[in-house]
């Protein structure tokens, strides 16, 4: 089938007085949409750098990028703790409460709880500190497969990530202070009001939209006027800064206009409406990243009752068997073992990957499993199921006959360094490229607002850079890269990535051993639902039309429609080719959620309670986006910090409880001895 022959319809009429002007002047460079006003009071990140970088060092790591003088892999880049004094080298017998994992949802369990300034809060971390390099939105491609990465793979694919070597999807995962919120593109986006409802109808009262949404608020400090306006939706004044990011194409405004031209509404798909197309909002400050440990733990580090330990692998949970009361962790810290009690709780936000692992190292998990590693078990329960993760197709390119793309000749430019490090914008303070997203709904969508694809609208293409770092980020096989990107190496283009947000497939994560320096097995059985499949295949049409609507045709856009290696037996732009395309090149988005799935204690599938506590083992939660029954219909960062934030108050109301009816036995007990001394 040609491609002039694809055709997605749309039930809402097509604005026509907004393209007026462009038919008018189709030169004419767009105007930045709603949303896209910002740009009064942007700093630079000059002064900030200085402050913790020096001012030589900051400039001198942009350059040896620019430059293209590395002589090593990125992992060569050296750690930072500058000026930090709060890193724990000796340890207490005890802490009140004990943290591991300090990335999106730790960070923020660990800032809470010692908002009571009595308990004592240890937050162990198993990577090191943020590196220069990671503060810098623009570079976020350099930050994968490094020492602040887990680096982890899939285990070889049948039905997906065909054209990866070995058939393995990369997993990055931070490995960090701030955790993923260092390594991922920085989007803020919170998901669909339906995904929170079910949640609740799942048998999980209390996460329902109306119950999750203050805590979105409570953490925001959103500084665009236009959305932080809206106080329904949005707050001013939390620990984690919002923004637009302050460089922008013209190739921005274009897919607005596209969507609007398509029928969708340019909406803030964070407030009331999530169906439509917006400028991306993005975890920012000043033109730099704004991670969950600069938002949440720089600001407290004076804090007394705060003992963050970094580079410190936890090895186990110590459970005590006969009362199953979680009562220690077991961790290793420069080459040295480290057992330290927690009076009140252990909480486990090591993410969607390591918080199953690490149950099941201390005997939580699958008996069979557990019994044939010769783990003692505590608790029979599915840890490591319901892997769940949005699976996109990465590959979906046109090109553009204007100078708009972020290519590499502009991207490392001396114009470009110079922009960023005086005044905070220019390519290096994009997303990576990432300049818009949309939420689209497809004929299997159900009705009302609950849209099934995301569009992640990128100004660059994995050709912008010669594919230095895509290639080994994602570790594309050679053959799929001479063949297809090769032919187009720092050609003006942008990307449309098509992807699933609610797919029916579900993965696996398992030991491979009992040793805890021993890389998980993830198996996510990407499409082993074709139901996934066929609502991809159908993402990918809509796509194609975006690209043939006026606002992109003023801009040359085509299809870049060269075959994709392996899907030559299939005739072109059939569901077939679509399918094959998708099977092959499988882009994980990276955001895994579920194996350590909330339920009731009714639910055989569940790991933990709705209060987050592990079924059947006291004095142990996990508070991360493995909690997550169904993977949220948008990126899982933000849902991360939610979850963090409703978790530490839930675990503060309970130990608030306590201390309340403890006082009142005892003076309970104190009248009883009044009483018998009369």
């Amino acid at each position: 089938m040609p491609l002039s022959q694809i055709v997605v319809r749309s039930s809402s009429t097509i604005p026509k007085a907004a393209l007026a002007t462009r038919r008018a002047n189709p030169n004419t460079i767009f105007d930045l949409p709603l949303f896209s006003q910002n740009f009064g009071g942007v700093s630079t990140p000059f002064v900030l750098k200085v402050q913790t970088s020096g001012f030589t060092l900051y400039p001198y790591c942009i350059l040896v990028f620019s430059s293209g003088k590395i002589s090593e892999k990125p992992t060569s880049i050296s750690l930072t703790e500058v000026g930090v004094t709060f890193f724990q080298q000796t340890f207490l017998n005890a802490y009140d409460f004990i943290v591991i994992g300090a990335g999106s949802s730790g960070s923020v369990v660990a800032n809470r709880l010692t908002e009571m300034s009595d308990s004592k809060v240890l937050l162990l971390e198993a990577g090191g500190d943020e590196t220069i390099i990671s503060d810098i939105p623009g570079v976020v491609h350099h930050l994968q497969r490094t020492n602040i990465d887990w680096s982890y793979k899939t285990v070889p694919q049948t039905g997906s990530c065909l054209a990866f070597k070995d058939n393995r999807c990369i997993w990055p995962r931070g490995k960090v202070l701030g955790g993923t919120s260092v390594l991922n593109y920085m989007v803020y986006a919170r998901g669909n009001k339906q995904d929170y409802d079910q949640w609740e109808a799942d048998g999980n009262p209390g996460w329902s939209y109306k119950d999750v949404l203050p805590y979105f608020i409570k953490s925001e400090d959103n500084r665009n006027p236009y959305i932080a306006a809206n106080k329904q939706y949005h707050g001013t004044g939390g620990y984690l800064t919002v923004e637009e990011p302050t460089y922008k194409t013209p190739l921005l405004a274009a897919f607005i206009q596209a969507g609007v031209e398509m029928g969708y509404e340019n909406v803030d798909c964070n407030a009331a409406q999530q169906t439509g197309f917006m400028v991306a909002q993005a975890t920012g400050r000043r033109g730099t990243r704004c991670s969950t440990a600069k938002a949440f733990l720089r600001p407290i580090r004076k804090r007394h009752n705060l003992y963050i330990s970094m580079r410190s692998l936890v090895h186990k949970i110590i459970i005590d068997s006969s009362t199953k009361q979680a009562t220690a962790v077991r961790f290793e810290k420069g080459g040295q073992i480290y057992e330290v009690r927690a009076n009140k709780e252990i909480i486990v936000s090591a993410g969607t990957v390591n918080s199953p692992q690490l149950l099941m190292l201390s005997g939580i998990g699958p008996k069979d499993h557990l019994n044939s590693l010769g783990i003692p078990l505590m608790a029979d329960l599915p840890v490591g199921d319901n892997l769940q993760d949005h699976i996109a197709l990465g590959g979906m390119v046109f090109t553009i006959n204007k100078p708009f793309g972020v290519v590499e000749a502009r991207y490392y430019s001396l114009s470009s360094l110079l922009n960023y490090t005086m005044h905070g914008t220019g390519p290096l303070a994009s997303l990576g490229g990432t300049e818009g997203v949309a939420w689209v709904k497809t004929k299997y969508a159900p009705p009302g607002d609950w849209p099934d694809i995301q569009y992640h609208f990128v100004s660059a293409t994995p050709a912008s850079e010669s594919g230095l770092f895509f290639r080994y980020n994602t570790n594309m096989k050679d053959n799929v890269w001479d063949n297809y990107y090769k032919p187009i190496i720092n050609t003006d283009m942008w990307q449309l990535i098509p992807t699933l947000l609610r797919p029916k497939s579900r993965g696996t994560i398992r030991l491979a051993s009992n040793d805890p320096y021993a890389v998980p097995v993830i198996d996510p059985k990407y499409f082993s639902n074709n139901e996934d499949l066929d609502v991809l295949i159908e993402g990918t049409k809509i796509a194609l039309a975006l690209g043939k609507t006026e606002a992109f045709q003023l801009l040359g856009t085509k299809f870049y429609d060269k075959i994709f290696p392996g899907c030559e037996s299939h005739t072109p732009w059939t569901d077939a080719y679509w399918g094959c395309f998708i099977r092959h090149y499988s882009s994980a988005i990276y955001h895994m959620t579920g194996t350590c799935k909330m339920g009731p204690s009714t639910d055989a599938t569940a790991v933990v309670d709705p209060q987050l506590r592990v079924h059947g083992i006291k004095g142990l939660r996990v508070v991360d986006c493995s909690i997550m029954p169904n993977v949220v219909s948008g990126n899982t960062n933000v849902p991360a910090i939610m979850i963090g934030e409703k978790a530490s108050d839930m675990i503060k109301a309970e130990w608030l409880r306590r201390k309340t009816d403890e006082e009142l036995l005892r003076n309970s007990n104190a009248i009883d001895v009044d009483r018998e001394e009369m």
